[in-house]
């Protein structure tokens, strides 16, 4: 429940139009939206720093737009995440002033323009196969308010491609690398910067890779102190983890205009 509708009902309670139990109702009420298919948690913002994000595989386009609008109705900031092509072709027919973007698969709809960017996040990829993985915790941390930036196919391979880079590598608070094959590249780059690592593995690899269970496995074993790890393919789940300690420890705050 917005801050605003909870000081209105104790202000209610206080001038006695409104009784404690009618009170305490309408809060519960307010927190969760049944939709029948879903229930909607309204009150995610206030307690995590962010609205609830829409998973839409298995969703029809129908669910996915009937969380959206109730979202939208409440005045909270909409993510989706996995977004079908079906699915993207229903939402810009019903919202079209989201932002999709189907390299990462997702839908975008904020209620008002971010006031500020805190925190720098780099989004690193081992190679050009992991990009729709990347894409997809781009926006994430984008969306929750951070500056972000991706650096495409600097993988162990060529291990000169990243180093030309480590300049810009210190100026960030939290970097996001993506990898399949070997899953090499988040130890390399742990090596090298002083902070938070976000490994994120991909099933992108041939057939011992096993569908991302090697870099997975490789990246849990990371030498690295810095390096933690995600789900296979979470693109999401790394760019909202890296967001978060970025918002909370970041170096500098960042200009709209930058």
């Amino acid at each position: 429940m917005e801050i605003d509708r909870r000081r209105n009902l104790l202000k209610q309670v206080q001038a006695g139009e409104l009784s404690v139990d009618d009170a305490l109702r309408a809060m519960g009420e307010a927190d969760v939206a049944d939709l029948g298919y879903a229930h909607v948690d309204l009150h995610r913002r206030e307690r995590c720093g962010f609205p609830e994000v829409i998973f839409c595989e298995g969703k029809t386009c129908e669910w996915v737009e009937g969380v959206v609008r109730k979202l939208c109705e409440a005045g909270q900031d909409c993510l989706a995440t996995r977004v079908s092509a079906e699915q993207a072709e229903h939402l810009a027919r019903q919202f079209p002033g989201g932002q999709q973007d189907r390299l990462g698969r997702t839908f975008w709809l904020p209620t008002a323009p971010a006031k500020s960017i805190t925190g720098q996040v780099i989004v690193l990829t081992a190679g050009t196969a992991d990009l729709p993985v990347a894409q997809e915790a781009v926006v994430t941390a984008r969306a929750l308010g951070c500056a972000v930036t991706l650096l495409a196919d600097v993988g162990v391979a060529g291990i000169h491609r990243l180093l030309r880079h480590q300049a810009k590598l210190s100026e960030a608070d939290v970097i996001v690398v993506v990898a399949g094959m070997d899953g090499a590249l988040p130890s390399v780059v742990g090596g090298l910067v002083d902070c938070p690592v976000i490994a994120v593995p991909t099933s992108i690899g041939y057939g011992a890779a096993f569908h991302g269970l090697a870099p997975l496995l490789t990246m849990l074993n990371s030498c690295s102190a810095g390096v933690v790890v995600v789900n296979i393919d979470s693109g999401f789940k790394g760019g909202y983890v890296a967001a978060t300690i970025a918002r909370r420890c970041c170096k500098r705050t960042v200009s709209q205009s930058e």
